[in-house]
């Protein structure tokens, strides 16, 4: 069956059809065989649900006979096996032919939400520098669900920008756990010391290099400001100390460590300097 939503695709046509095309809209990849018992129960049962959705998603055939590469790469085992694509990349899986109550229930996870489309239209207006839409959408969302975790960090990342890091925060906290809340998380906390005055600090610090509350929030203070060597130095300086502020001179260490990611020099650089001062 072919359709406006519903395509035969070759291993030649898949990363147009399949992978680029799944950055506009869900792609589903039924894999058959003209043999195949199941492939002809659960077919026609994707090709209507594709012709209902109207382009919410869309359902492209692949004939593993004539396309063996691609089922290898795909990683398939039996047929038939459905794969779905968002933004590029597989997001969910199936094999056999499950009825269509249970191939309804499946699609619900693929396909966006009303609530995953706003957040969509709050990313557009970001970008387009329309910050205060984005806002309003992204609030909206959270409204209906605090723990979304697009909306939640979207708004945490304008908040942040903008220097309100207390209710990035708190917007941070109702999201299930993932390396973009923690970095998101680091960076608010670092963020928050970015009003103040660090002429008053560096003096305090040159006045006595061992006041570690001083070199910390000077630290942290340079941190706010992308300034990370300088700010990891005195950071690093207050943990050799071992006074009260070490270990808060450690975490705050760690947030850099967040922010760079493990990829940045400086993070396994600084971070073998901590465990030497630690132990």
């Amino acid at each position: 069956m072919a359709s406006e939503h519903v395509t035969d695709v070759s291993t030649a046509d898949f990363p147009t059809a399949v992978v680029q095309r799944s950055h506009e809209v869900p792609v589903v990849v039924d894999l058959w065989a003209e043999w195949c018992g199941p492939c002809k129960v659960l077919g026609p049962v994707l090709e209507k649900l594709a012709t209902e959705a109207d382009g919410d998603w869309e359902l492209v055939k692949v004939d593993v006979d004539a396309n063996p590469e691609l089922s290898t790469q795909l990683g398939v085992q039996g047929i038939p096996t459905v794969v779905a694509f968002r933004d590029g990349a597989v997001v969910s899986r199936f094999t056999g032919a499950i009825p269509e109550a249970a191939v309804r229930q499946w699609l619900e996870q693929i396909v966006p939400s009303e609530l995953d489309r706003a957040v969509d239209e709050a990313r557009d207006a970001a970008l387009a520098e329309d910050t205060d839409r984005a806002e309003y959408l992204f609030r909206a969302v959270l409204t209906q669900r605090a723990d979304h975790p697009d909306a939640g960090t979207g708004l945490a990342s304008l908040l942040i920008a903008r220097g309100d890091t207390e209710e990035a925060l708190i917007v941070l906290g109702k999201l299930v756990p993932t390396p973009e809340v923690d970095r998101l998380q680091a960076a608010a906390r670092l963020t928050a010391a970015r009003t103040v005055d660090m002429t008053v600090l560096e003096r305090a610090v040159a006045a006595d290099p061992t006041d570690g509350t001083a070199r910390l929030d000077l630290a942290r203070a340079l941190a706010s400001h992308g300034e990370y060597e300088p700010a990891l130095d005195h950071m690093l300086a207050v943990v050799r100390e071992r006074g009260g502020q070490a270990d808060d001179a450690r975490l705050a260490m760690l947030d850099i460590f967040e922010v760079l990611s493990n990829e940045h020099p400086l993070t396994p650089l600084y971070r073998r300097q901590l465990a030497t001062a630690l132990y």
